[in-house]
C-alpha cells in the first residue's frame, strides 16, 4: 500500500508512489507500522519530509504525479507559492484566482501531496477550518496545527 512509513511529530506520513512519481502523501496515526523507502525515489522523499521536520523552511523537489482537475492544479500552484510562517484565508486564494471559497477549500482537501503542497496554509476566515476533508477530525485539525506552529503561526 505504501512505499514508505516515516516517523512524523504527529503520528506517520505514509508516502505512496507510481512509476517515477509521487502518487500520493498521507497524514496516518503513530499506530502505522513504519516501513523502510523501497525505492531511491521513496527514500528521496522521505528525506525531504524529515528534513521539513527539522526545518520548516526546507524546499521540496520532488516529482509529482499529474493529478487533479485543470481548477484543482490552479488551486495548489497558488498555494504552492505561499511560503511557510504566512497564511491567507480560502477567501483571499479565491479572491487572487476568481473563484469562490468553497471551491478553494474542496481543492484544498483533494490535495494528493501535503506538505510538498503547503494547504495547512490555507485557513478559515473565522478560525482554523478543516483539512484534508475531514473538517471535524481532531487528529488532522492537530496535524495541522502542529504544521501551523512548526511554522512559527499558532492556532488554538
Amino acid at each position: 500500500m505504501f512505499n514508505a512509513v516515516i516517523d512524523a511529530p504527529f503520528g506517520k506520513v505514509g508516502i505512496r508512489l507510481e512509476g517515477e512519481n509521487v502518487r500520493e502523501i498521507v497524514y496516518l496515526p503513530d499506530s502505522i507500522p513504519n516501513l523502510a523507502p523501497d525505492s531511491p525515489l521513496a527514500s528521496s522523499a522521505a528525506a525531504q519530509i524529515e528534513r521539513y521536520f527539522e526545518r520548516a523552511s526546507a524546499g521540496f523537489d520532488l516529482p509529482l504525479a499529474a493529478l487533479g482537475t485543470a481548477f484543482q492544479r490552479r488551486v495548489w500552484h497558488a498555494i504552492s507559492e505561499i511560503p511557510p510562517g504566512v497564511v491567507l484565508t480560502y477567501g483571499q486564494v479565491a479572491k487572487r484566482l476568481g473563484s469562490a471559497p468553497r471551491a478553494v477549500g474542496q481543492a484544498c482537501g483533494a490535495n494528493f501531496f501535503p506538505i510538498v503542497i503547503p494547504c495547512h496554509r490555507v485557513v478559515a476566515s473565522s478560525g482554523i477550518g478543516g483539512f484534508s476533508n475531514h473538517a471535524n477530525d481532531d487528529f488532522f485539525r492537530s496535524v495541522k496545527r502542529w504544521l501551523l506552529a512548526h511554522e512559527g503561526v499558532p492556532y488554538a
